[in-house]
């Protein structure tokens, strides 16, 4: 989505506020028995928490905000905590006025010290929030299995301290591009609600080229508040109409044919509100992968998107479709480092696909191409009285060995985790031609596995194509190590904004989105002066 409206005066305003100026804190008299009261006063509203009790006893219980050379600091904290709403942040977690006010009654120890100790505290709640999100997903949802980044509160402190404070908090939130681009989206849909937001909703079925009358001009009104059709005036579904039809339907995942469906005009129709809250959700997902590295190579599987990506240094260099884990067998999002490459793989099943696809069909007597195992040696199926057995006594384990006939095709690329999860090859590669792909076991399905291989290759070796062919022209099952792991993030964004400043949207295959959102929305993350 692109606005070509005025909007630099809101962003600049959010992204620039004034200091903060706050009446100085005036010094307590260098008296040992007051400054041993602040120290008791600073011990007593830290005993409840670990953390802050080592990092004030490693400094013998000294104050760190509540003295008068501390003023940047309170600045710096108190500043962030007025903008955490930029952040789509749960702006009531952060008790910025009272924080305000005691620091202006902070006049005797005891009230410094509870001060001092409620700054602390505040900063460590923030400073995670920002930095690795508030919302803990595996609560809500049991696939995912992201590990957040949140930092241990001693070293943020002590960070914090040996910093220019303004700049180290504006180191807290995820420094990529794209987060940048979601908090600028932010703004605009903000400032759009605003105005009016995308006018009267399209009142139709489906609309396509040629057609007049009242629903067109929605559709061409709210594709024009959207960004993608310049002022017009026509009553007619006409060619470039036709056009920006594609543009919409290509940046939210729908075929597009340019027709506008039922599936095009219930996208069309969402609300601002609808953006905005995909917009606050998706930051929310990028704090959960920020382990505040920039990365020169991430391999990055978006699950709603159907595509894998390889990104170098902020840019996607290969891109490839993909089939994820189907409704039923939903592929986990986790985060993790590829580490090598199999080439002609087997298959070694896993025991609730043998049996559910495989041992029924081999207790009723068919033929097998698998191998059967036991205690990792083969046994003859010829040999086995395959009637004392159910299907979930069967005692043996099963291989599908390398050929063309393998599940995971000529080649597995694997990140090796708990969730026997990784990226393969498929001799299924019709699946590749359906615009939603969600047919897997909960594997990733790559349609140029081949590409993608040597891709990754090229970093290590002059002649990629030559080393992978060679390899797999052998026939034999082969392990080949990456010189370098490579950070891999399987995700779930339905939402995201491309450098053009589009937003792009994607359909809640799984409905995880939608528990998330009510999370977000009962915790206060919801849209200011909201107009749809």
């Amino acid at each position: 989505m692109m606005f070509r409206f005025a909007r630099l005066s809101l962003i600049s305003a959010a992204l620039a506020v004034a200091p903060v100026t706050l009446a100085a804190i005036a010094p307590q008299p260098v008296q040992a028995q007051a400054f041993s009261a602040l120290r008791q006063a600073i011990a007593e509203a830290a005993a409840s928490d670990e953390s802050l009790v080592a990092f004030y006893r490693d400094r013998d219980f000294e104050p760190v905000w509540t003295v008068s050379e501390a003023a940047d600091r309170r600045n710096a904290l108190l500043r962030a905590l007025e903008q955490a709403g930029n952040h789509a942040l749960p702006t009531d977690r952060y008790d910025l006025e009272g924080l305000r006010e005691a620091f202006r009654t902070a006049t005797n120890p005891w009230l410094r010290g509870q001060a001092d100790v409620m700054a602390s505290r505040l900063f460590l709640q923030y400073a995670n929030d920002v930095h690795g999100g508030f919302l803990d997903p595996s609560e809500l949802i049991p696939d995912i299995f992201q590990d957040q980044p949140h930092r241990d509160p001693y070293a943020l402190m002590s960070e914090f301290l040996q910093s220019n404070p303004y700049e180290y908090m504006a180191s807290l939130p995820p420094q990529g591009a794209g987060y940048t681009r979601l908090m600028r989206m932010k703004f605009q849909l903000e400032e759009l609600a605003a105005t009016g937001g995308y006018g009267p909703r399209v009142q139709a079925g489906s609309l396509r080229p040629g057609d007049t009358g009242p629903a067109v001009i929605a559709l061409r009104d709210r594709l024009m508040r959207m960004g993608y059709l310049e002022r017009s005036a026509t009553a007619e579904y006409d060619a470039r109409l036709q056009s920006a039809v594609v543009a919409f339907q290509s940046n939210n995942g729908i075929e597009a044919d340019g027709i506008a469906g039922a599936a095009t005009i219930a996208a069309v129709n969402r609300s601002v509100e609808d953006h905005w809250n995909e917009i606050a959700l998706a930051m929310e997902r990028h704090r959960w992968i920020n382990d505040g590295v920039l990365h020169d190579r991430l391999i990055f599987v978006n699950l709603t998107d159907f595509h894998t990506r390889v990104i170098d240094d902020g840019e996607v260099t290969f891109i490839t479709r993909s089939v994820i884990g189907a409704r039923d067998r939903q592929t986990p999002e986790f985060s993790d480092e590829m580490e090598h490459m199999v080439i002609n793989p087997s298959w070694y099943v896993p025991r609730s696909i043998a049996e559910r696809s495989y041992i029924p069909g081999i207790l009723a007597g068919r033929g097998t191409y698998m191998e059967l195992l036991q205690g990792g040696r083969p046994v003859s199926l010829a040999s086995i009285d395959v009637s004392r057995y159910s299907v979930r006594s069967f005692p043996f384990d099963l291989r599908q060995p390398p050929g063309p006939r393998n599940a995971l095709g000529t080649v597995k690329f694997m990140f090796p985790n708990r969730h026997a999860i990784y990226l393969h090859d498929t001799p299924e590669q019709h699946l590749m031609d359906r615009p939603v792909r969600a047919y897997s076991s909960g594997c990733v399905r790559l349609a140029d596995p081949h590409e993608f291989a040597y891709h990754l290759l090229a970093r290590q070796s002059d002649d990629p194509v030559g080393l992978f062919q060679g390899i797999r022209a052998t026939g034999e099952e082969t392990y080949l190590n990456l010189d370098k792991h490579i950070p891999v993030h399987l995700t779930y964004w339905t939402a995201w904004v491309e450098s053009d400043g589009r937003l792009q949207t994607r359909d809640d295959i799984y409905g995880r989105n939608a528990i998330l959102s009510r999370a977000l929305q009962a915790r206060g993350v919801v849209m200011p002066e909201v107009t749809s």
